[in-house]
């Protein structure tokens, strides 16, 4: 049995989230450097008064963002607890250490600073929101804190001006955005691969069975017919059951996988239907093509395949060839029973048998393709189907 084996990260976000925590341990220095000068400076400058009322409690709340930062920078980058509780807690401990700014500092210093966590530090909870919901959330958070800070400092009349505002919110809508995109593909690879393993499985029944029980199948109703008696109703059940387990294999092809778009694989859906002594040849790929095409490229398969078994003469074989081009997908069905006899078609219109005008070429152009036919006496008879791409995409 051929397996497909493909290993995908549970989390697409990952390396985002490991990134990211690259970025908060250089905001965490940059707010130690900020404090160290913060702390000594004097409000206002040369007045020997200290910009900070209560630089013990400041030094503390530098040291529980130190701790925070590390303990949040493990979790998150190697998944050790749900993320969803730790960015709340994170936005929490943002917000309480803007607005300690008001108590620790001096209002004649914040307002004409930045408030006490640094702007560079507070954009960690902006990139932790985008990752984990996406580029709504990341920008209201970042258009939230960014507010929250303008207000801290009494600088609201710089809003416009200020460059806090527009950079937490393009790093929150950007992050967001970037994480929708990677875990949308991941997804997509991941049907993409159980589609592959599905349609590989499903083709390996279909071969067993074609080549075991349905041409045990298809010799007990040809032998049975033969012998007449007893035995041709033994054939007559044989064959009930061969065309029963052909339109169970036939379902079972066409059942789709969730997260992929509906399509089918055209080649594991001939080759149920085909008879036991049909030949057939097609690419080594998987031939994927929507259901309702490959619905209808069967019943014209199908159609033709009634022909030979009807009018191509005792012994004829028939032999199906698949091709996809890139652009269009040609199918070919081609007898070596007797041919169809010049004017036969024409006769056969207008006695109103419509079985190739109807089921082979009409469905053909329903399809936006074709069905081109070459047949005459002792050559044979063979039948060349093309489906666009392109129409049958759009």
């Amino acid at each position: 049995m051929e397996r497909v084996v493909v290993q995908i990260d549970a989390d697409a976000t990952l390396p985002f989230w490991r990134g990211a925590q690259v970025f908060r341990f250089a905001s965490v220095a940059y707010a130690i450097g900020a404090q160290i000068v913060s702390v000594n400076a004097e409000a206002p400058a040369n007045s020997g008064i200290q910009a900070y009322s209560h630089p013990l409690i400041s030094w503390f709340l530098i040291a529980l963002l130190v701790v925070w930062s590390g303990v949040s920078g493990l979790v998150y980058a190697f998944e050790l607890l749900p993320r969803p509780p730790m960015v709340i807690t994170e936005l929490v401990i943002t917000v309480l250490l803007i607005a300690s700014t008001m108590w620790v500092v001096r209002p004649e210093y914040y307002h004409h600073h930045q408030s006490l966590p640094s702007t560079f530090w507070v954009t960690n909870a902006v990139v932790s929101v985008a990752l984990l919901r996406g580029p709504i959330a990341g920008g209201v958070t970042g258009v939230g804190l960014s507010l929250l800070s303008l207000g801290v400092e009494e600088q609201f009349h710089n809003v416009v001006t200020d460059a806090t505002t527009p950079i937490l919110l393009t790093v929150g809508v950007t992050l967001g955005i970037g994480a929708r995109i990677v875990t949308r593909a991941q997804q997509e690879l991941s049907a993409a691969v159980r589609m592959q393993a599905a349609t590989k499985e499903r083709e390996r029944l279909a071969r067993e069975v074609h080549d075991g029980a349905l041409q045990v199948l298809a010799l007990m109703r040809r032998r049975g017919a033969d012998l007449g008696g007893d035995a041709a109703e033994l054939g007559r059940l044989a064959g009930e059951q061969e065309r029963a387990l052909r339109s169970l294999i036939s379902e079972q092809a066409a059942v789709p996988v969730p997260g992929i778009d509906e399509t089918t694989e055209l080649r594991g859906r001939l080759q149920a239907v085909l008879p036991a002594d049909a030949a057939f040849s097609g690419p080594a790929e998987a031939v994927h093509l929507p259901d309702a095409t490959v619905t209808e490229l069967v019943a014209v398969v199908s159609t033709i395949l009634d022909n030979v078994a009807r009018h191509a003469g005792d012994g004829a074989r028939a032999f199906v060839l698949l091709e996809d081009l890139g652009d269009e997908v040609v199918l070919t069905v081609r007898d070596d029973g007797v041919g169809i006899p010049d004017g036969r078609l024409s006769q056969a219109e207008a006695e109103g048998r419509m079985g190739v005008s109807k089921s082979i070429r009409g469905r053909m152009a329903d399809l936006g393709g074709e069905a081109l036919l070459e047949t005459g006496p002792d050559i044979g008879t063979e039948w060349e189907l093309h489906v666009p791409r392109a129409k049958e995409a759009g």
